[in-house]
């Protein structure tokens, strides 16, 4: 599914059926001491649909929400609102994290407010569900795994595609071990709905935006509408690019079904060839090559443009010596190889998605916050920091543009170059959270 086309069904989900979870919710008895208290931070995107998602479930109770821009804040609690739930709102989060009533937040905010955000709800006591990329450092994702095992806290990152059964069946028939030898993984998101961003010029920030709170650690700029809301994915400060906001989903099964840790060398070339003179800094165009010693994953994006490899927009592609299994968010299906006229394998049809993985992702958390069984869950910190740090390589690969190589046993590379990039910069009086 296409990213614009899952935000445009949460939207028509948001406006015409949030009824549906709160009638299900008071048509099942929950006692008082079996909810769940929830509040929700940054719920203009995906905080928003993960929010809705969770209240789904009769033991969710949302009863605060919190964003800078009061003009969303004012939306969502009317929202909820005419479904008879009644919240408190915020435009500082800290005051989410002094109550204590609360038990588990949402952080739906920009990529640069994640690490400090959920290292300070852990600190609070707080079980989190933190939208991906986990960070936006190799750094940050540390200091938050840190964090979770200090407090001990439930940390679930928002890779929903951990919780749908058909992702599953194609890692599983991977492992079998039917394809042969894998000796190339690809993964791509090529995203025919992005188009241009017009540069424009900077202005004031519109009514209600705290904008100096938005900015919050990152680097001090006037304000732009093209930084603002969704495209903040395309600027450095606040997140980056392609690579972490759809790399992180695909890239995440990559490694899954290939059971690999962290690649030898990366090495990236790409840039802005699409749109050279728009506004975003992050590359329309990127092919990453991870070497991991006996198979390669290569990653690709392409805004623009919808053909990808096999027909597809997006998906992972385990290449074997007996056949090819490609996986998306809309199923999987196996291609046998063919020699001498015969085919290596037999070939398996498409196998459709059958769930929702959002739904059953939030409905996991929850789950897990009650039995505190950590092992259950399907996208703990420290899986949602590995993939988020190998995304980060391919980054930092980029912005070198050098071969690079990782030193495993050092957690950093043997370039002094790349080393400076796995630490965000941290402005404005913010510093990178000790755990």
């Amino acid at each position: 599914m296409k990213r614009r086309h899952f935000l445009q069904q949460t939207s028509t989900y948001v406006a015409g059926s949030l009824l549906a979870p709160y009638m299900l919710r008071a048509s099942k008895k929950i006692a008082p001491s079996d909810k769940i208290r929830i509040a929700a931070i940054g719920i203009n995107g995906m905080g928003w649909a993960d929010l809705s998602a969770m209240i789904k479930n009769p033991e969710a109770d949302c009863v605060a929400l919190c964003d800078v821009d009061k003009n969303v804040l004012d939306k969502r609690v009317a929202e909820l609102a005419k479904n008879n739930i009644k919240v408190a709102a915020y435009g500082d989060y800290r005051k989410i994290l002094d109550d204590k009533n609360i038990d588990a937040v949402i952080i739906g905010t920009p990529d640069h407010w994640h690490c400090k955000i959920m290292v300070d709800a852990c600190a609070a006591g707080k079980d989190v569900y933190v939208e991906k990329p986990a960070g936006n450092s190799i750094t940050e994702v540390n200091v938050m795994k840190a964090a979770q095992q200090k407090y001990s806290r439930v940390v679930q990152v928002g890779q929903w595609q951990r919780s749908q059964q058909h992702f599953a069946d194609a890692v599983a028939f991977v492992h079998s071990g039917k394809l042969g030898q894998v000796r190339l993984v690809k993964a791509w998101a090529y995203q025919g709905w992005m188009k241009s961003i017009p540069v424009k010029p900077d202005g004031p920030p519109p009514a209600g935006v705290d904008y100096k709170t938005w900015l919050g650690p990152a680097r001090t700029r006037p304000f732009n509408e093209n930084r603002f809301h969704f495209n903040f994915r395309w600027f450095w400060d606040y997140a980056g690019g392609l690579m972490t906001d759809w790399g992180v989903h695909l890239i995440d099964y990559a490694l899954l079904g290939s059971q690999a840790t962290v690649p030898v060398s990366i090495m990236a070339s790409g840039g802005k060839f699409a749109y050279p003179d728009d506004a975003e800094e992050t590359p329309d165009t990127l092919t990453t090559v991870y070497d991991f010693g006996k198979f390669n994953v290569l990653w690709e994006h392409a805004t623009g443009i919808n053909g990808g490899p096999y027909g597809r927009d997006h998906g992972i592609a385990f290449i074997g010596n007996n056949g090819t299994l490609v996986v998306d968010r809309g199923g999987w299906e196996v291609m046998p190889e063919t020699q001498d006229g015969k085919q290596k394998m037999d070939a398996v049809s498409l196998q459709k998605r059958s769930d929702n993985g959002l739904d059953l992702h939030t409905k996991n958390f929850l789950g897990v916050v009650k039995s505190r069984k950590m092992e259950d869950l399907k996208c703990s910190i420290h899986e949602g920091a590995h993939v988020a740090t190998v995304c980060q390589m391919g980054n930092i690969a980029y912005k070198t543009g050098k071969k690079i190589y990782w030193d495993a046993a050092k957690e950093k590379f043997t370039d002094a170059d790349a080393n400076k990039f796995l630490t965000a910069e941290y402005h404005n009086g913010y510093t990178l959270p000790r755990v």
